[in-house]
């Protein structure tokens, strides 16, 4: 495996376990995070359910925003840690796959509910077999990684 600088360094293990393993490359995770942010705000754009909307951008925007401001190299600036990333992309992604029925728009917006669903369940199942990376070794805590796995103490 390729530890250089431009492959980023390698995350701590969330939980002691998570990701369960690294096969999902971090730029396609990337582009994952970009695509489902969009498509959670178009859904709930086009649902035309008030709800829908509502969780469509919070959620949406959300996903949107922590990867623009995310330690990985697809990002517009470094300043959230992978760890944090990771973090946010399970509770976004179990957010999107609740709302729609915690919410109440699941019968009257099936689409938009559908939509949710499948992009919430998709960064979950995305995320728990990411290859974790970060570009500047900030962790969560603020300290630098010093080895190269960044997984050591």
């Amino acid at each position: 495996m390729d530890h250089s600088a431009a492959a980023g360094i390698l995350s701590r293990p969330l939980l002691g376990r998570l990701p369960l393993r690294r096969v999902v490359p971090q730029d396609v995770h990337s582009l994952l995070d970009y695509s489902g942010g969009a498509a959670l705000v178009v859904a709930g754009i086009v649902s035309g359910h008030r709800a829908a909307k509502a969780a469509g951008w919070v959620l949406g925007g959300a996903a949107l925003g922590v990867s623009l401001l995310t330690d990985y190299r697809l990002s517009l600036t470094k300043l959230i840690p992978i760890e944090a990333h990771e973090i946010a992309d399970y509770a976004y992604g179990l957010g999107a796959v609740a709302a729609p029925f915690v919410l109440g728009y699941a019968k009257r917006s099936p689409v938009a509910a559908a939509v949710h669903v499948v992009v919430g369940l998709s960064a979950v199942v995305a995320s728990l077999f990411t290859d974790y990376r970060c570009q500047t070794g900030m962790h969560l805590g603020g300290e630098l990684a010093t080895d190269p796995e960044g997984i050591g103490g």
